[in-house]
């Protein structure tokens, strides 16, 4: 079971806290710059947006070069194989993904790869309206979980008013445990009463 972040409306300030924090974060570790969250905000309430590491992801069914993965209970996404397709973002029914244009991680000059076919030889210079610089494009971003952060997401760890939290399958055993419970407790678990309920309304 993938663990993801989700954030509680009725504690975020709107501040882009958390914007910042993954924004600097990735940019220190020469991943892109780009914030992996959005915030966004209704007349009421306001919360940040991200990837929800779904269990069958539909951007990692479409990447065409297998640059998305689920890596340790997270869908990841490898910037140095990203081909700036768009297919992942057309897919994401969240709108997580977005796409934004820098040198990607660990791609050298020429663009050449170990998993990928040699870039053709840099083009000779005809105008400064044609140049253009191999390996450097547009390319998707999405939440990795700040999985090379042994702190954690940056985003969950900086929030002011602790909005965001790190969703791990051990919450979410221990969430629906207590609504089995106060199923239990309740009288919507209680077949005698149901049955009685419905035995008078007949």
């Amino acid at each position: 079971m993938n663990r993801f972040v989700i954030a509680d409306p009725a504690l975020c300030i709107g501040c882009h806290t958390c914007e910042a924090a993954c924004a600097e974060t990735h940019r220190a570790y020469g991943l892109q710059a780009m914030p992996r969250l959005r915030v966004m905000r209704s007349h009421h309430e306001s919360a940040p947006q991200q990837c929800h590491h779904c269990e069958d992801a539909p951007c990692a069914g479409v990447c065409p070069v297998n640059a998305i993965n689920r890596v340790d209970g997270a869908v990841q996404l490898n910037e140095s194989l990203c081909v700036s397709c768009k297919l992942c973002a057309i897919a994401c029914p969240f709108g997580a993904i977005e796409f934004s244009g820098s040198r990607p991680l660990d791609i050298p000059a020429n663009v050449n790869t170990p998993k990928a076919p040699a870039a053709p030889p840099m083009p000779a210079k005809v105008s400064s309206l044609l140049d253009w610089v191999p390996g450097v494009r547009a390319i998707a971003v999405k939440c990795d979980l700040c999985y090379f952060d042994a702190d954690g997401p940056a985003c969950v760890r900086m929030c002011p008013t602790k909005a965001l939290h790190l969703v791990s399958p051990h919450d979410i055993n221990r969430a629906s445990r207590r609504k089995r419970e106060q199923t239990l407790n309740s009288d919507y678990g209680d077949l005698a009463r149901f049955a009685q309920n419905n035995g008078s309304a007949k």
